[in-house]
């Protein structure tokens, strides 16, 4: 995620109905079922780092990659309250570029939807499977054509909470099924409020063309779950997870 400066210092409070536990809990399952040990792992695109510390609570050999410096703020600040030793990278996931190689990759809450594009996306998958160790697992989620048209919507959502009052506006493009988003919070001061704002887009990719996209980047076995499930997706699933494995590593032999 790039930016989001306004965003971080807001962004845990407007979060906080998401099950980061259970989420972590379903990721550590899924690899399971897969048969796969997570080994090094890495949180691609880990915002806050509240999914990357529920992971380190599990025992993953994890560390976090973001491209906001303001969202690996409060990351590191979390993770300095828990007492956990938990390394934090400012990156942008399109140009990634890591130490050395790991095992399992984790993408969580739609981060893949931020990115400007499908080149970017395959980018992204590429920079993903040349830093992976062969037999290891990218697990990830995207937002579904159907929650961008009939949940994000041209739909306006407001949060009353108890210093901050936040007004999501999002406006849709039905040619692109692309989704633009305005934030604008009022944060208490006093007697009186202080205004920010920030903007992004969502962008809609079909699970085919995701598919298509990670077998280009290298990937095979690709498998796709209806969220938090272990069965297939519904017609009306808001949320994809995927998960790819990678055969033969590409590593050394990446080409931009």
């Amino acid at each position: 995620m790039a930016g989001y400066d306004v965003f971080a210092r807001y962004y845990d409070a407007l979060t906080a109905n998401v099950d980061y536990a259970g989420r972590a809990a379903y990721l550590s399952q899924l690899l399971e079922r897969l048969g796969h040990r997570a080994g090094l792992t890495l949180d691609l695109a880990c915002g806050t780092g509240s999914l990357t510390l529920e992971l380190h609570k599990l025992g993953f050999d994890i560390y976090g990659v973001d491209s906001s410096v303001s969202m690996l703020c409060e990351a590191k600040d979390k993770a300095y309250d828990l007492g956990a030793d938990v390394l934090f990278l400012c990156q942008k996931m399109q140009s990634l570029d890591l130490f050395g190689t790991v095992d399992t990759v984790f993408c969580s809450l739609d981060s893949i939807n931020h990115l400007p594009g499908a080149e970017q996306v395959l980018e992204t998958f590429r920079r993903v499977a040349f830093f992976m160790n062969d037999d290891g697992w990218f697990i990830f989620d995207v937002n579904t054509p159907y929650k961008h048209e009939h949940v994000l919507g041209n739909h306006v959502f407001v949060y009353d909470l108890t210093d901050i009052y936040c007004v999501w506006q999002n406006r849709y493009n039905p040619q692109d099924k692309s989704v633009a988003i305005a934030l604008d919070f009022f944060e208490r001061q006093g007697k009186t409020y202080t205004r920010s704002s920030e903007r992004f887009s969502e962008h809609v990719y079909s699970a085919e063309e995701i598919t298509q996209m990670l077998t280009q980047a290298g990937f095979d076995r690709i498998q796709i779950f209806g969220d938090m499930r272990f069965d297939a997706p519904k017609p009306d699933e808001q949320r994809l997870i995927f998960a790819a494995h990678i055969t033969n590593s590409q590593n050394g032999v990446f080409k931009a």
